[in-house]
């Protein structure tokens, strides 16, 4: 069921006991080598399984060689087990990477496991009193015999609030008996007292504040810091190139990568275009494509490829999905591998910790009104001649004095909301919103929503889309601004250096307007990456699967049937209540299973 994954080669071990039994689909990145291949044993006691990249792996080795360690592969998974045999669980402190990996430890009897920082890779599992069984995907654990129930709940918010994960509950799923390991986390299980411990491991200090730091200072350590990880993150075996949406974040990684001397970077890089379409991005990236002399791929969709490929989008993304954008990735990905490509450097994960969307200036601006500092600052006015239309009223000055209270109103709205939505069922609405809204912290200021969006709620979801949509085919997606010894320091700078004069992420746009072309750098109409949803929603196949949803919906009884004699209401990708497509995406939780 995993195969995709890793097309590459498989391997299994299991213990002279048979109790313990490890599986592994390799997708072949480092040390290309049969001495590379999981799952892999070290020092005749550890057995590891590994999904992912350790960025830094080189350096560690290193380290590691000189307190004593031998080394029979070139691969980072080796300097994983020499890392937890010197350091045991802290290993994971000293780790750059994107992971998700397991130890068995046959001299201790027991089970190691970790997920990355920011949970770029998966880690699913299923425990009862006989068993513990974990992969990267949920159809191995329903392949495995797990039953595929779903989770009412998380359904309810999804439908409602638009929630893909439970902020106060970040190892729910939206199938029921199934947890997933949160990021920043590790996992110990002891068998024979069947006990299962999960421990955090990192998390980002919002007290600590750079205050004095200067612009060129600020210019200078992220320029070193973005450099260092773009060039751990071009370390590889194979070919590696970029993906490219015409914006700053996925520009900034390419100019970044230019810079750097790597044998296998092919200077590729693949755009989605959407013909005919007044947000076709493909005007900004050709910019690029000509100033770094880029061998340019594109890959053109419309409303046809939604129909032929919603099932494969469901059957790998297994849980739903907010909008059409992950189409693109996919479509992306697909491109990639069709021409050779297994590694693409991406820029996510730049909008929320650099504040890039337009939902970051009412954080700001209450920011600086609680300081007193709103009307003098310039902000409100300078945003307005930027083209931004976020507004600041009564309820945003209540918000920044009275924080605490205004998070209690927004949690009674949420559910207000939710309780008055017209198409679902009495009974299902009943049954799931007693304990189904969910909290909101109380944010004072900017690296507040920050950080909520980076480590809570937000990222995580884009992250998923991502490792799914490239495992799909093969691929593996690497993000350089999710260094996070990048990223503490950008926590650590002031609010002014994230929105500025009016613009967002200004620390980037200031560190790229001598490399980048000023359409790019100075770009005010971008708001995100938005396909055609809307026309795609109005395209009578894809109604007709908003139909078919909407029935399945109304058989679970979720939906009202008075919901089968409503017109469908098509919407774009950015709207907020976009309900027929969540519709479409809920309804894969339901009924019989489709991904075995």
């Amino acid at each position: 069921m995993l195969a995709h994954r890793g097309q590459d080669g498989e391997g299994i071990w299991i213990n002279d006991d048979t109790t313990i039994g490890l599986g592994h689909r390799r997708l072949s990145i480092i040390d290309l080598s049969n001495a590379a291949a999981q799952p892999m044993s070290f020092l005749d006691r550890y057995h590891i399984i590994h999904n992912g990249e350790i960025y830094n792996y080189s350096e560690l080795r290193s380290e590691l060689q000189k307190s004593g360690y031998t080394f029979f592969s070139q691969s980072d998974t080796e300097v994983i087990a020499a890392a937890y045999d010197q350091w045991e669980e802290d290993c994971v402190d000293h780790f750059d990477g994107m992971f998700a990996f397991a130890i068995w430890d046959e001299k201790e009897k027991k089970l190691f496991a970790a997920r990355d920082r920011f949970g770029e890779k998966p880690f699913f599992f299923y425990s009862d009193d006989d068993q513990f069984i974990f992969a990267s995907e949920m159809k191995a654990l329903w392949a495995a015999g797990i039953p595929r129930k779903a989770n009412l709940k998380m359904l309810f918010n999804f439908i409602t609030i638009g929630y893909v994960d439970n902020p106060g509950q970040p190892d729910e799923t939206f199938y029921d008996q199934i947890k997933k390991l949160p990021p920043a986390c590790t996992l110990k299980y002891d068998p024979p007292g069947q006990k299962i411990g999960v421990e955090k491991y990192w998390d980002l200090d919002l007290k600590i504040q750079n205050k004095k730091i200067t612009h060129s200072e600020a210019i200078e350590q992220f320029t070193d810091l973005f450099s260092a990880s773009v060039r751990r993150r071009l370390r590889s075996d194979v070919m590696t190139g970029t993906s490219l949406s015409g914006g700053l974040d996925s520009s900034t990684v390419v100019a970044f990568s230019r810079h750097e001397d790597s044998a296998t970077n092919s200077h590729k890089c693949f755009t989605a275009v959407f013909p005919h379409y007044e947000k076709d991005e493909f005007s900004f990236s050709d910019k690029i494509v000509q100033q770094f002399k880029l061998k340019h791929h594109t890959v053109a969709i419309e409303a046809k490829d939604l129909i032929h490929q919603l099932d494969q989008l469901f059957y790998h993304q297994e849980e739903p999905f907010g909008s059409a954008s992950i189409l693109a990735q996919f479509k992306v990905f697909e491109s990639a591998k069709d021409n050779g490509i297994k590694v693409l450097l991406d820029g996510q994960g730049a909008d929320e910790v650099l504040a890039g969307y337009h939902k970051y200036y009412k954080w700001y601006w209450q920011e600086l009104f609680f300081k007193r500092r709103l009307l003098r600052s310039g902000e409100l006015k300078a945003a307005r001649t930027n083209n931004v239309q976020e507004q600041f009223g009564f309820k945003n000055i209540f918000a920044s004095l009275f924080p605490d209270l205004a998070t209690t109103v927004l949690e009674h709205q949420y559910l207000i909301n939710a309780l008055a939505h017209k198409d679902l069922t009495k009974e299902f609405i009943q049954l799931q919103s007693k304990e189904a809204y969910y909290a909101t912290p109380a944010i004072s200021n900017l690296n507040g929503a920050l950080y909520f969006n980076t480590c809570t709620h937000g990222l995580e979801e884009l992250l998923r889309y991502a490792d799914r949509n490239a495992m799909a085919h093969g691929c593996e997606v690497r993000l350089p601004f999710l260094n996070h010894e990048l990223v503490e320091f950008l926590f650590s700078l002031p609010s002014s250096f994230k929105i500025r004069n009016g613009w967002t992420k200004w620390l980037l746009r200031a560190t790229m307007k001598d490399e980048l072309p000023a359409e790019i750098v100075w770009r005010k109409d971008k708001i995100g990456f938005e396909p055609p949803q809307k026309k795609w929603m109005a395209d009578p196949a894809v109604q007709e699967r908003i139909i078919s949803a909407r029935k399945k919906l109304v058989d679970e009884k979720i939906l009202k049937p008075e919901v089968l004699l409503k017109k469908i209401q098509p919407a774009s990708a950015i709207e907020a209540d976009s309900y027929d497509w969540r519709y479409l995406t809920a309804s894969m939780c339901l009924g019989k299973s489709t991904f075995i």
